[in-house]
């Protein structure tokens, strides 16, 4: 059957035909390495699951290092003329160019194609080294806003004449006190949006519902940023309200009925909320939360944040589930259906063709590409694998030098392994 574009429906789901076409890009540094494993285990998981029903067809986009050596340019616009048309792609890794016209890479992608959500899914596989002690209560996914906050860009240095006609601005406006040494300040701009915190929360609380997860937390700096981070806290219990009414309980509404009827009523109507089925809405100041994930993560599901808030929460999860090495990530769009998946690490230009690092963040950004595309079985077949060959402490060099008698694998080996792995079932007891 000859190879077809992901579309979006006219119903706002994406059209997948069983041979789709998926642009990748294999990334700067480690990239070449880890895409090559990542690559090998997703088309052995389609074929295993599928026989030969489905397969996807790969064609490279190019971005990064290999873009620029080949074009000039580190992004070219053929690459996001491809990722727009087929609505689905994969990365690894990206430089960040030093003294280019971009900023980052990934931002640049972000943006262009307006992929303002940041899909971060963060939980522990057993046999992981952690530096936690209960690494197992951590089972979050974290929605951080893409396209906003200071990750707009909007920054002048300090000798920018631009930097004096701001000031100069405050002054006028009010605000300029606030500068204590005008002369040597850099300034940054952090537009937040209504409209751009509501759609990201939204995308949240659907999700929040479509799985079945507990609540949702709405983290934020709102008692300091009263303007942005406080802004984005009270849209998103509007917006709960407004458009989630019969399927949620926010905590706003739990300190009307503690105002009105006191707490013990608060209390059982958040109780009788909560056995009902609905989602709990409620916040938490950003830096009481990374004090909260050590100390209380069961307390927390699925969580809305701001793009640097997000950027810390996401790493900070990722530590202690076993680092980013083993994270995943996707950028998406849940209007248009643009989707791109990708490694949550660096390049690693050091370990570069060394056929060493870990690739499991590309490949569980794989998987949370054929989930995605509603390809369960290849996605649950790769990660049913990737348990069972950890647990066989037979892993790449990372968690070699944690574990107690692992064996040490190259890149392409632990490939290997996961897919030798497929359909074996998933070893659990302690000691294997």
């Amino acid at each position: 059957m000859k190879s077809q574009k992901i579309t979006m429906g006219s119903n706002g789901r994406l059209d997948v035909p069983d041979y789709p076409i998926i642009p990748f890009i294999e990334g700067d540094g480690i990239g070449p390495d880890v895409w090559s494993a990542s690559k090998a285990v997703l088309d052995a998981a389609v074929e295993k699951c599928y026989g030969g029903k489905r397969k996807i067809e790969w064609i490279e986009m190019l971005a990064g290092e290999k873009a620029f050596n080949k074009t000039g340019e580190w992004l070219p616009k053929e690459t996001l003329a491809t990722a727009t048309e087929y609505i689905v792609s994969i990365k690894g890794p990206l430089t960040t160019p030093v003294g280019g016209g971009i900023r980052s890479l990934n931002v640049a992608l972000r943006q262009t194609l307006d992929l303002y959500v940041c899909l971060r899914p963060v939980h522990w596989f057993h046999g992981v080294p952690s530096p936690v002690k209960h690494p197992e209560d951590v089972d979050m996914v974290i929605f951080r806003e893409n396209t906003e906050d200071i990750y707009a860009g909007i920054e002048f240095n300090y000798d920018d004449p631009k930097a004096k006609k701001l000031f100069e601005f405050l002054k006028e406006i009010g605000g300029a006190d606030k500068v204590r040494f005008p002369e040597t300040s850099s300034f940054g701009i952090k537009p937040v949006s209504k409209e751009g915190s509501q759609r990201l929360i939204r995308a949240a609380i659907k999700y929040a519902i479509e799985h079945r997860r507990p609540s949702v937390t709405l983290v934020h700096k709102g008692n300091i940023m009263k303007f942005t981070e406080g802004g984005f806290k009270n849209w998103g219990y509007e917006l709960a309200q407004a458009e989630f009414g019969d399927s949620v309980y926010t905590w706003e509404q739990w300190e009307q009925t503690k105002k009105q009827e006191g707490e013990e009523a608060a209390n059982a109507a958040m109780k009788k909320a909560q056995l009902s089925g609905k989602i709990i809405v409620k916040d938490v100041i950003a830096d009481n939360f990374l004090q909260q994930i050590l100390l209380a993560p069961k307390d927390y599901s699925v969580v809305a944040t701001l793009n640097l808030n997000g950027d810390y929460i996401s790493d900070a999860l990722a530590a202690a589930v076993g680092g980013i090495g083993i994270a995943p990530g996707a950028n998406i769009n849940y209007l248009t259906g643009h989707a791109v998946f990708e490694a949550t690490h660096g390049t690693a230009p050091r370990f570069a063709n060394t056929d060493t690092m870990n690739p499991s963040s590309l490949l569980l950004s794989g998987v949370m590409m054929l989930e995605y595309m509603g390809w369960n079985e290849a996605a649950n077949c790769i990660l049913d694998a990737l348990k069972t060959t950890i647990m066989r402490k037979r892993v790449t060099i990372d968690f070699y030098n944690l574990m107690h008698d692992a064996t040490l694998l190259k890149t392409s080996e632990f490939a290997q392994e996961i897919i030798k792995n497929m359909g074996t079932g998933v070893i659990l007891e302690k000691g294997e």
